[in-house]
């Protein structure tokens, strides 16, 4: 016989076997089917294929994008829209390094993503080969857990010490990096350690210790103005229904950051969004949960001393960080949450509820004085466009069922002071690393996991620029969502402070861009384009793009040009860097 007809018998004899050896790859299919991924998000490379052929047996769905970093924030994304473990999955070298961005986003925002990248084989370690490079080494410090996968019976193993990693303490990131002979060879089935579904894992829903529950009721309890902030792992942990039962039954103010926004509705009357500095100033509680005391937080200082804080948070490590605490309480924030509330039941009388209506009434009123001195931005006509003007119109734009994207700079820190979602896990936003790029991935993997829901992405033009050619594969895959680019040529965040600081001829070096007219690009891609230059035509262009998108299945691009001399007043304030 000759070599074709050894290798086709080869074929058909492990055919015959009818699965009694299994590859590396395929191994990680499996391993990633037990985790509950349906999705993962890939450029193709040749160290990685025999994933792909594992996908495919296991019914898991491959979305190849054009970059890698529009991977990552897709598995980022579609962690954050489903709760359950993102994947990406990239070839060695480049493919690694270009994905580093989309993890590093998910490490700092803390969203359970398995990197899964590959290698040259280890037969060739350390000869130079095709795309080698140190690839846990370098993932290390941006990830929970990194390591290498070195021999085929264990890559199931790995994959789920890997996955398991992710959602220890506070969730976040995990990188697995496999060669290519490992994925490649085949094992005998009985020889490779696959862990069974819901066999390895403890529940992390945790309330820490009981006496802390019961400290904490009584704190809230004797409490008569009493603030609550909830952050992003609030609904990453899926706590979110605790969280809405725990304000209701104690009638406590909420205030929402990151992905609890939207958490609950405008009209309900424990939600606050424009008092939150009020409310610490003047509150004799204040419990902070799920989010760190970071640059957002002022590193705690622009807390009262004078009030009893509280923090709770999934990672012991963050408790009392940056900022002393009266108490800390390290577990599941949905758990401790239903637990504070049952321990607290019935324990607030009648004159003590009051206060807390009356607390509520003086935010409730000042929150209306504020929103009062936004309006006029939030509909001037001016010409440039204001772009307070252009995230009112959003706002006013959002369905119930809208899940927003802000990415950008100056363009999305404006954007927070209009747009409110109607409901929960319908708002994303870079988070704490304040990656530009990550719109394209997370509205595609919104779309994806949510088919029935409309996405809308507010872009910058800087951010659009970076990553928008992957909307085409948002198209490619029947994800289809609308683009919105507030146009002001410049990267505008940063060059107010060099404005500030080194006087006009200086100012614009670095950060001008050209006069693009991005509506264009929709039309390229096959999709709806519009270019708005005056106020009043934002919404008519927006509705235009919704309709566009219904009928045709495609993506939609409205580029809104904006006045490149407004700015946040934290861009103003350069809180960001204080």
């Amino acid at each position: 016989m000759n070599k074709e007809t050894d290798t086709a018998s080869d074929t058909l004899a492990r055919k015959d076997k009818s699965g009694s050896v299994i590859s590396g790859g395929h191994l990680v299919a499996k391993a990633l089917k037990n985790e509950g991924v349906d999705t993962v998000f890939t450029l193709c490379g040749g160290h990685i294929i025999d994933i792909y052929d594992g996908c495919i047996d296991e019914g898991i769905r491959i979305v190849d994008v054009r970059h890698e970093q529009t991977a990552a924030h897709a598995a980022d994304g579609y962690a954050r829209q489903t709760g359950k473990l993102g994947c990406v999955v990239t070839t060695a070298g480049p493919g690694c390094t270009n994905a580093v961005t989309g993890v590093a986003t998910a490490f700092r925002s803390e969203s359970p993503i398995l990197h899964i990248g590959g290698q040259s084989s280890l037969t060739q370690h350390k000869m130079g080969s095709l795309q080698d490079l140190p690839h846990v080494d370098m993932m290390t410090p941006i990830t929970k857990f990194a390591s290498g996968v070195f021999s085929t019976e264990r890559v199931a193993d790995m994959v789920s010490m890997a996955a398991r990693e992710c959602f220890t303490g506070a969730y976040g990131p995990s990188y697995l990096e496999i060669p290519r002979d490992v994925l490649d060879r085949e094992v005998p089935i009985e020889s490779a350690v696959i862990p069974e579904p819901g066999a390895y894992r403890a529940s992390v829903r945790s309330i820490g210790d009981p006496a802390d529950i019961e400290k904490l009721a009584d704190i809230l309890v004797k409490s008569e103005r009493p603030a609550v902030l909830f952050g992003q792992q609030v609904w990453a942990s899926q706590g979110h229904n605790d969280a809405i039962n725990f304000v209701r039954e104690l009638d406590i103010p909420a205030y929402m950051n990151g992905a609890s926004r939207g958490m609950l509705g405008q009209d309900d009357p424990h939600h606050f969004d424009r008092t939150r500095r009020d409310a610490f100033n003047n509150a004799d509680v204040i419990l902070i949960v799920g989010t760190p005391f970071d640059f957002r937080m002022g590193y705690g200082k622009r807390i009262s001393n004078k009030a009893t804080l509280v923090q709770i948070d999934q990672s012991y490590s963050t408790v009392g960080k940056n900022r002393d605490i009266d108490l800390g309480l390290a577990g599941d924030p949905g758990a401790i949450l239903a637990a504070v509330s049952q321990a607290a039941s019935g324990r607030i009388d009648d004159g003590a509820r009051q206060k807390r209506q009356t607390w509520m009434k003086e935010l409730r009123a000042i929150e209306a004085t504020k929103l009062e001195k936004l309006m006029p931005m939030f509909t001037t006509d001016q010409n440039p466009i204001h772009p307070y003007r252009l995230a009112w119109e959003i706002n006013e734009f959002l369905g119930e069922d809208t899940i927003y994207i802000g990415d950008g700079g100056d363009i999305v820190t404006i954007s927070a002071q209009a747009v409110r979602p109607r409901n929960p896990g319908q708002w994303m936003d870079p988070g704490a690393l304040g990656s530009l790029g990550v719109g394209t991935g997370f509205s595609m993997a919104a779309k994806l996991a949510n088919p029935d829901k409309e996405v809308v992405c507010l872009y910058g033009d800087g951010s659009f620029g970076m990553t928008s050619f992957d909307m085409e594969t948002a198209q490619r895959f029947g994800a289809p969502y609308l683009a919105i680019v507030g146009n002001n040529s410049h990267m505008n965040q940063i060059r107010y402070g060099q404005i500030a600081k080194y006087g006009e001829e200086r100012g614009n070096i670095g950060n001008k861009l050209g006069d693009i007219p991005f509506g264009k690009f929709g039309e390229m891609i096959g999709g709806y384009g519009e270019e708005v230059h005056e106020a009043s035509q934002i919404q008519p262009a927006l509705v235009r793009a919704r309709e566009a998108i219904a009928k045709t299945g495609k993506c939609a691009v409205v580029n809104v040009w904006v006045d490149p001399d407004e700015y946040a007043p934290g861009t103003k304030a350069q809180t960001m860097y204080k």
